[in-house]
């Protein structure tokens, strides 16, 4: 059977229980940020981007250079890549992220 724990009314105000009524429970507790600045290092990413990097840098080099239909050929073709590129490493940067 339980015992019952009395204290009077002058103790309750000045002096607190000697008996804490709840017991702390464990509790998980979760990030409202799912992911960190620093998973964009990841070398995947990296090496896409800098490939983009460099087709923008070599289709600057061949305007330089005045060679158009050269220019036409590779800006119908990266009209094409670039989009499908971006939303590949997007698609698995994603996948791949635990979150």
């Amino acid at each position: 059977m339980r015992k019952t724990h009395y204290i009077t009314f002058r103790n309750f105000f000045h002096k607190p229980s000697s008996k804490s009524s709840t017991k702390p429970r464990p509790f998980k507790a979760y990030s409202f940020v799912p992911f960190s600045p620093l998973a964009m290092l990841d070398p995947t990413i990296l090496t896409i981007g800098g490939i983009v990097l460099g087709i923008a840098i070599i289709e600057r080099i061949l305007e330089r250079w005045d060679v158009i239909d050269l220019i036409d050929q590779f800006s119908k073709v990266m009209r094409f890549v670039l989009p499908v590129t971006f939303y590949g490493a997007l698609f698995y940067f994603f996948a791949t992220f635990i979150f």
